[in-house]
């Protein structure tokens, strides 16, 4: 079952302060752009929590995707600048498609969009007003809905028939500047996730909606992250699984401002792939 506990204490961590969900009236909301008059931004407000965050890179040979749902893999890449949209289509996107095909031994695998991200101080993370900023709430992309429904959304044509296999939306996070020092990315154990700690919520676009799981605080989660991540590095992140036979489905996963990052530290600057990886049994 994991980590054994006595392993786990003997981990270097860093108390941090991570957002959780506060208890709220109805299904959560948040526009992602300038809401109609009267409504607020979102309705899914903020509870602070202080928690440890241990140091995962002395274990990641251990880490597994389906058991912690997250994994620390080596990816280097010949990408010369993440913020040149055609040379992430053309170059990086095959390049990630054919290491998770190999590396997850599915059938096949399809990225649907991705993101660029780039801290600015005092910004807020408004789609189309400047640059992404890291997502600073405990949270999972997907929900046992809207994973499926990115299958029939992308792959219309094939979507009854896809949908008949093992389907996962995998995320491929890394950082475009090394080593990453400033607002690190938190991952929460599944094993420690429990069904009611997930809450399903709608992020509204202008021309559709789409469901995230916001996450409530448990005092039993246990957080991992890796410290000053290098560019040829990359996290896969478990944002759903079809699967339902004991193994990991939802990953939780945030920002952290990590209270060790130097003064002087750059700026984070990350970019992350969000995937469909198919297998056919």
């Amino acid at each position: 079952m994991g980590l054994q506990q006595a392993k786990l204490e003997s981990l270097p961590f860093v108390t941090a302060e991570l957002n959780y969900l506060a208890p709220t009236p109805g299904k959560p909301r948040t526009y992602a752009f300038d809401p109609p008059p009267g409504e607020p931004k979102s309705t899914a407000l903020p509870e602070p929590h202080n928690v440890p965050i241990f140091d995962a890179r002395l274990i990641a040979g251990n880490l597994s995707l389906d058991r912690e749902g997250f994994a620390l893999v080596r990816h280097p890449t010949i990408v010369k600048d993440f913020y040149d949209e055609k040379e992430v289509r053309s170059v990086y996107y095959p390049a990630v498609e054919a290491f998770l095909k190999a590396t997850l031994k599915a059938d096949r695998v399809f990225i649907f969009d991705h993101t660029v991200r780039k801290r600015v101080d005092g910004a807020a993370d408004i789609r189309g007003a400047g640059p992404r900023q890291p997502a600073t709430r405990v949270h999972v992309d997907q929900t046992d809905i809207s994973g499926a429904n990115r299958v029939r959304e992308h792959l219309p044509d094939e979507a009854d028939e896809l949908l008949k296999g093992r389907v996962q939306v995998i995320n491929v996070w890394r950082p475009i500047r090394g080593p990453l020092r400033d607002t690190p990315l938190a991952m929460c154990d599944g094993q420690t996730v429990e069904a009611g700690d997930l809450i399903a919520s709608d992020l509204i676009y202008p021309n559709r909606s789409g469901e995230t799981y916001s996450v409530k605080y448990n005092p039993n989660h246990r957080w991992y992250y890796i410290p000053e991540m290098r560019t040829d590095e990359a996290l896969l992140l478990k944002c759903y699984d079809s699967s339902t036979d004991g193994r990991t489905r939802f990953g939780p996963h945030t920002a952290f401002t990590d209270p060790t990052t130097p003064a002087d530290a750059a700026p984070r600057e990350s970019i992350e792939l969000r995937t469909l990886v198919f297998h056919k049994s």
